[in-house]
């Protein structure tokens, strides 16, 4: 048995979440729970103040007035989902937060984006297993339209990620980059 402290410090460290374990058993159980939270969030017209709330509950936490998420929107875990201030998710975001999703100040993320924090094992016996890591995401970050970002990827401040990028490695500040995969096309000339 484990509760969501152990869960979290247990994936904060990197340590891989095994098939079966207590940690998987319970990642099972919370998903449950994120997946009722995001049917309700989606399921008909939610009015600013009741997606706030939704998510609050989702995250466990307060979620300031100045973000705004149109649903559709999925959380597969939602405890360890972190926004800042000013954010604005648009349409069909997905964000696998199991492994830890950090969404810094004034950040935009595009419609149909998707975050994931976890990899499966390698080898086909243990491909059940997962290995956790966090993405990061900066203050004044844009992500443009369908972008994907891997786990443990931190995306510096006020860099642009084009639409349609992978994101697999890290992105410095003040950077555009775009591509399958990420490349750098040249700095923002701004400084975040």
């Amino acid at each position: 048995m484990t509760d969501l402290q152990e869960f979290l410090e247990h994936v904060g460290r990197g340590e891989t979440i095994v098939a079966g374990s207590a940690q998987h058993a319970f990642m099972h159980s919370r998903a449950q729970e994120a997946l009722r939270i995001t049917a309700e969030l989606n399921g008909s017209y939610r009015s600013p103040e009741q997606v706030r709330e939704l998510l609050a509950e989702l995250t466990g936490r307060a979620v300031d007035a100045s973000v705004t998420v149109f649903p559709p929107f999925s959380s597969e875990f939602g405890l360890n989902l972190h926004l800042g201030r000013d954010i604005f998710i648009n349409l069909g975001c997905r964000f696998q937060d199991t492994g830890g999703i950090t969404i810094g100040d004034g950040s935009l993320i595009g419609h149909g984006t998707t975050l994931t924090t976890l990899n499966h094992g390698v080898d086909p016996e243990r491909r059940g297993d997962m290995l956790p890591a966090p993405i990061v995401i900066g203050r004044r970050v844009w992500l443009g339209a369908s972008v994907t970002v891997v786990p443990g990827v931190t995306i510096g401040d006020g860099a642009i990620v084009g639409a349609g990028a992978v994101v697999t490695k890290d992105v410095p500040a003040d950077t555009i980059v775009a591509g399958v995969p990420a490349r750098a096309i040249r700095p923002t000339g701004f400084e975040a």
